[in-house]
């Protein structure tokens, strides 16, 4: 399904019944990481499963930032009178999810978030010099994004309100300190490392998120 907002044009996938629950994925991805997660959550909640701007089906932009995205998602809650969704975002969905929570307090019940960072340097040195050689030869957008933001001071986390779970893998590209200092900011927020999970490992095409995910709202709602 398609709607218009914010000046985008975005792309989503509505199943199940229950709770509402909305999933953001990572750069250059689609909603269509999320195929084994949707599958499950969709037995209790409502599960909204969004293209990014510039993903999957959505319509690109004539340029990229995450503050952007965030107010996407602002709208999208709107737009479809969406009440109190948890929300779980994967890297850029974790920036996402970090901005709307931070701006928009009581617009969602929950937050989910993995493998966030708030800056472009907080991603492991050989990575990020990986992206950088990336972009000298391509010039794409959106992995330019990645070297210019985000650029989410700490304290901005202190507005998130909502009860939170910071997850990681222990092999992550995001620094462990980064990660740590997510959680360490958001007030009633739990960190969770994943032991020999690297970035995506236990997030795409994967099932070992799901039990994590109806643990936390299990308790949060």
């Amino acid at each position: 399904m398609f709607i218009q907002l914010n000046g985008q044009i975005l792309y989503y996938e509505k199943k199940g019944e229950g709770s509402p629950i909305i999933l953001v994925h990572g750069n250059g991805e689609s909603h269509e990481i999320f195929d084994v997660l949707i599958a499950k959550l969709s037995k209790e909640y409502t599960v909204y499963a969004v293209d990014s701007r510039g993903h999957g089906q959505s319509a690109s932009p004539k340029e990229f930032h995450y503050e952007d995205m965030a107010e996407d998602m602002a709208e999208f809650i709107d737009g479809l009178r969406i009440k109190k969704p948890a929300f779980y975002g994967f890297s850029d969905g974790a920036i996402i999810g970090l901005l709307l929570a931070s701006k928009y307090p009581d617009k969602l019940s929950a937050l989910i978030i993995s493998g966030a960072n708030l800056h472009p340097k907080d991603i492991k040195h050989r990575l990020y010099r990986k992206i950088r050689r990336r972009v000298r030869k391509t010039q794409d957008p959106l992995a330019k994004l990645m070297l210019t933001e985000p650029d989410i001071p700490l304290d901005q986390l202190a507005f998130i309100s909502v009860p939170t779970l910071v997850l990681a893998g222990s092999k992550d590209i995001v620094k462990p300190k980064v990660t740590k200092a997510i959680a360490k900011n958001i007030p009633n927020a739990t960190l969770q490392i994943l032991e020999n999970e690297t970035h995506g490992s236990y997030v795409e095409h994967s099932d070992k998120l799901f039990p994590l995910i109806q643990d936390f709202l299990s308790k949060s709602y």
